[in-house]
């Protein structure tokens, strides 16, 4: 059945968005954690890492294929996202003058997180609506094979 593998397609999409703002909300947290549980510094962003999964072949074949009626081969392929890797955010940390907190160094400064609040709120409304695009997809296959299973049972 075909539209196994759309819902595995969807389900992807979903599981990986919900990573995505789990790390966000992680980042979030810490965006005034100085000092790491290994006592390394202060807390990196973090940043999950996509990748397309295999899949059918590109959208202009499987037109070319559709127009000379070829079978539906490889539609067992789905295809989705997976993520392959949750990376640290290499860029700089800001420093901070305040000679009263404990973790500055001798002239008074401090390395604060590098979480930009207004990176993170950003990229969890791009999450959340990544999210919930597959929701709607979702939603619509569904109904799509409820009215199959109704036309069938005629």
């Amino acid at each position: 059945m075909a539209f196994l593998g759309t819902i595995n397609i969807v389900g992807s999409g979903l599981t990986a968005q919900q990573l995505r703002l789990d790390v966000i909300s992680e980042n979030i947290t810490n965006m005034s954690t100085t000092r790491t549980e290994n006592g390394e510094g202060p807390y990196r962003r973090k940043m999950v890492v996509f990748e397309a999964e295999g899949g059918r072949n590109s959208f202009r074949r499987a037109m070319a294929e559709a127009a000379v009626g070829a079978s539906n081969r490889g539609a067992e392929k789905a295809g989705g996202v997976k993520v392959t890797d949750i990376i640290e955010d290499e860029s700089d940390f800001p420093i901070s003058y305040d000679p009263t907190h404990p973790d500055a160094n001798d002239q008074g400064y401090l390395e604060m997180p590098n979480v930009i609040l207004v990176k993170e709120i950003t990229d969890a409304m791009a999450a959340t609506q990544a999210y919930s695009a597959n929701v709607t997809a979702f939603s619509t296959l569904k109904t799509v094979i409820a009215r199959g299973l109704e036309l069938g049972s005629r």
